[in-house]
């Protein structure tokens, strides 16, 4: 069966009520010219569907009841997947190094709770992980991993622990030889059991506030590459829903390209370590 834009596809303003519905839904915005690749990645759904229009398509995300299995699929095909492992370590670093010790310097401390949220298929909780345990840490003191995503797919290949060669671009050989072995003759690395056993794995939509509320209600949270593909307001809306669940002190990494200035005033930036953080005091906003 073939699938055409245009007469077959979104026309009129068609095209402005998918992107806003997936906006609503998943917080990823396809604006300024975006709509192409909107199309692109939902094109083989509406195939499977049997259907021949995005416009059919819309309706059967927007009102069936039936839907909520389909999202999970709109979820996969919208996922980015490109990360890698030791990426942007200042501030991995600033955690083992600044946030860790602080917290278990304090009488009673309890176990320090991590999330990666959107951690695609895994690699940045296990460079967490990793870190932790390379500075002795991990084992040692009551510390909780968390790592999710709003795909499934994403999700399922993180709890494999597969990986391919593009994933270590980054990863010095030594860490690799240490914490990775390479599957028979094949390009694939599996990680270190023990590594891989330090992370509890689930699948969370950042716009759906069920989902965010337990994991969120940890000291660290790790968002970063993330709100790049958000709107102003859909990054508001979340970062309003991370300061309403994380425990001050709080500390929120986002990537070095990605800014809260504007956009919170529930965060402060601070310089922790080498690296700049947003920190969830007691009391702020």
């Amino acid at each position: 069966m073939g699938f055409q834009t245009g007469s077959l596809g979104l026309t009129g303003g068609a095209d402005r009520l998918l992107r806003d519905l997936i906006h609503e839904r998943t917080g990823l915005f396809f604006d300024n010219g975006k709509g192409d690749i909107l199309t692109d990645k939902l094109s083989p759904l509406v195939v499977e569907r049997g259907f021949t229009s995005l416009l059919d398509y819309y309706y059967l995300l927007k009102y069936d009841e039936a839907a909520q299995g389909e999202w999970l699929n709109v979820m996969n095909a919208l996922s980015v997947p490109e990360t890698y492992f030791w990426r942007e370590m200042d501030q991995v670093r600033a955690l083992v190094e600044w946030v860790v010790p602080r917290w278990f310097e304090q009488p009673g401390a309890g176990p320090l709770k991590i999330w990666s949220a959107a951690c695609a298929t895994g690699e940045e909780p296990l460079t967490i992980a990793l870190a932790l345990d390379e500075a002795g840490w991990l084992g040692r003191a009551p510390i909780e991993i968390y790592g999710s995503d709003a795909s499934t797919a994403a999700v399922e290949k993180a709890r494999r622990g597969v990986y391919r060669e593009r994933s270590f671009r980054n990863l010095p050989a030594h860490l690799r030889a240490r914490y990775f072995t390479q599957e028979g003759a094949t390009k694939t690395w599996r990680v270190d059991a023990k590594l891989h056993a330090a992370i509890e794995w689930r699948v969370a939509n950042l716009l759906n506030e069920a989902e965010v509320a337990p994991l969120a209600a940890a000291q660290v949270i790790f968002c970063r590459n993330v709100f790049i593909y958000f709107s102003d307001q859909t990054i508001g809306r979340t970062v309003r829903s991370f300061a309403a669940h994380i425990r001050p002190p709080g500390y929120l990494f986002v990537a070095a390209a990605e800014s809260l200035l504007k956009l919170t005033t529930e965060f402060e930036l601070q310089e922790v370590g080498n690296a700049f953080v947003y920190v969830r005091q007691p009391g702020a906003g």
